[in-house]
Parts: C-alpha cells; sequence; structure tokens
C-alpha cells in the first residue's frame, strides 16, 4: 500500500531519516520488507515543520523515491524538528501529484498507509459529508485525502482522536449501507506542529504494521557504545511503518486499534474505536 515516517526530535536535516538508516524510508520505497507490496514507487512526499512559518512546508513528487535527485538535493539541507515522510503505491488512484502524501491544511498534515474498500462505490456518499466551505479544497481523487477531510470536518483541530474515530464510524456505517464488508484498513498520522497522533486500526482487526521507538535513554544504556544512539536527543520520538534497522529493541508494535499521542517529548497510547457521527 505506502510507507511512512513521522519524527520528532532535535532539528536533524532530512537525508538522516530517508537516506542514512539501514532500511530507510527510501530504501523502503524500493524494497519494502513489511509493505503489502514491496515496490512503492508511486510518488513520494515530505511535510516539514521549521521556525519560519508555522505552516509546514511540502514538497511532492510523482517520481519515484529512489531515483528523484531534487529529493536527494532538499535533503541535505532541510533541518527540521518535526518531519512526515512518505511513500506511495496506489491502490488504483492516479500517478499525480496531488495524490501524493502528505496532505495539508492549513498547520495541519496527514499521511495514510491502506485503503478504503470499494472507494469508488462509496464515494459520493462520503464525500457529500465534507464540510461545503472545506470540499473546494480536496485537490486530489484518493481516499485517503477524502478521510482527511471528513476528520477536518468532524473538528480535526479541537480533538483529533474523536474526529478521526468519527470520519472511520461514517467509513465503515456508509460501507454497511451498501453492502461493503472490512470497509477500513490503515495506519495513519497527523499533526498540527507540536503533536502528532498515529493511528492503527482495519474493520478486520488486521491492520498495516506500525511501530515507534523505544525510549532513547533506554537504548544508549543498552547499546553504550552506539555513536548514533549519542546523536539523538533524549526526547526523540519515530513512529514508522517498518522498523528503519536491525537494533534489537529498538523498536515497539504499537497494538491494533490504537493511538499513539506524542507531544512535549513524551507519548501515550490509548484504545482506538471508530463512532459513528452524530447527524
Amino acid at each position: 500500500m505506502c510507507r511512512w515516517i513521522a519524527y520528532t526530535g532535535s532539528p536533524v536535516t532530512l537525508d538522516e531519516l530517508l537516506y542514512k538508516p539501514q532500511n530507510s524510508l527510501v530504501m523502503q520505497s524500493l524494497h519494502s520488507r513489511m509493505g503489502a507490496e514491496p515496490t512503492n514507487g508511486d510518488g513520494f512526499g515530505v511535510g516539514w515543520y521549521d521556525e519560519h512559518s508555522p505552516t509546514p512546508g511540502l514538497f511532492r513528487s510523482v517520481e519515484p523515491a529512489w531515483s528523484d535527485r531534487n529529493l536527494r538535493e532538499i535533503a541535505q539541507h532541510v533541518r527540521s524538528g518535526t518531519v512526515f515522510a512518505h511513500v506511495r503505491a496506489t491502490s488504483g488512484t492516479a500517478v499525480q501529484q496531488t495524490n501524493c502524501h502528505p496532505f495539508r491544511h492549513g498547520h495541519w498534515l496527514f499521511m495514510h498507509n491502506g485503503g478504503i474498500a470499494e472507494f469508488a462505490v462509496l464515494k459520493r456518499d462520503l464525500q457529500l459529508a465534507v464540510d461545503p466551505d472545506l470540499f473546494p479544497t480536496i485537490e486530489g481523487t484518493t481516499d485517503s485525502e477524502t478521510l482527511f477531510h471528513l476528520a477536518l470536518t468532524f473538528g480535526l483541530m479541537e480533538d483529533p482522536p474523536k474526529a478521526v474515530a468519527a470520519a472511520i464510524g461514517l467509513v465503515e456505517d456508509v460501507a454497511r449501507r451498501h453492502d461493503v464488508p472490512f470497509p477500513m484498513q490503515g495506519t495513519l498520522a497527523v499533526s498540527d506542529g507540536e503533536r502528532i497522533w498515529a493511528f492503527r486500526y482495519s474493520s478486520e482487526g488486521r491492520s498495516r504494521s506500525l511501530f515507534h521507538n523505544q525510549d532513547v535513554t533506554v537504548l544508549r544504556q543498552q547499546y553504550p557504545d552506539n555513536p548514533m544512539l549519542h546523536s539523538l536527543a533524549d526526547n526523540t520520538r519515530i513512529v514508522v511503518s517498518e522498523p528503519l534497522g536491525d537494533l534489537k529493541g529498538a523498536w515497539i508494535e504499537i497494538p491494533e486499534s490504537s493511538c499513539l499521542v506524542i507531544g512535549g517529548g513524551r507519548q501515550e497510547i490509548m484504545p482506538f474505536a471508530p463512532a459513528v457521527p452524530v447527524a
């Protein structure tokens, strides 16, 4: 389906996340170990926050990440303490720039790995539920962007877990009316630049893989001679579709039907379940 990474911590250049790890996101775009397919070459995107503007920067392209020279160039120069990056394997919608993740609305970023089953059948009902003021800002054709706009409609800016629960709840409710079983599959992440919310959920209870890093201070105690760990800030938090390396104990799987909240150098995992929004 896709692969993604969300990072928060001390500012790093993008190449520290996208190219340098053993199983970097660019490596996963060509040789994913745990994805639904090994190749994710239908475009990529990177979003980042910095001190210049509350609106995150965004660079998206339909080129495969592994061969894009512009990505490699900017990755050595752009530095950020909060980064979203995504490599895409389309589930049927067009390979075009407006379909590449992350999606942006104001100071919010959103990305998704997975899909809405029979989206073409459900699309009309779902998009009619989008706030009329938000509807014109849907630029592409993906189920992911529609899901993002549904979450915005249901109050993402005030309460992200509640808004995402309502968006997925609507998807499952509409799917039931159209006799579409197990409509929702995915892991997704949203950020306002201060906090990150990462969700793992599927209607079938068999979600795509998702991991977060072990506390850096714990890893330093386990691997005192590892230079990479000493270059990371104590508050570093990374959420990934699949581990960036093979260091034993470095990656912890996020449970099924969970929401991981990261902010202020702390994190919390809480149960997550869809809720059909009140009409």
